[in-house]
């Protein structure tokens, strides 16, 4: 990465489908814009995911290109 580039974080966001997905629909319709770096995954319930599949997802989608 050359001193000219920006270091971009990839942001990979767990939404529980009952709580925070509703939060995440009312921002699109309001037209309010997260950064394109932001990857939003809705799940049944945050409570309940496994911390694997959290590790898994960090290793294979959020590593920088």
């Amino acid at each position: 990465m050359s001193e000219q580039q920006a270091y971009e974080p990839r942001i990979v966001a767990f939404l529980c489908k009952w709580c925070s997905s509703a939060g995440s629909d009312l921002a699109g319709v309001s037209r309010i814009q997260y950064p394109a770096n932001a990857t939003p995954i809705t799940v049944p319930c945050t409570g309940a995911v496994s911390p694997m599949y959290i590790d898994g997802r960090l290793r294979t989608a959020s590593i920088p290109s």
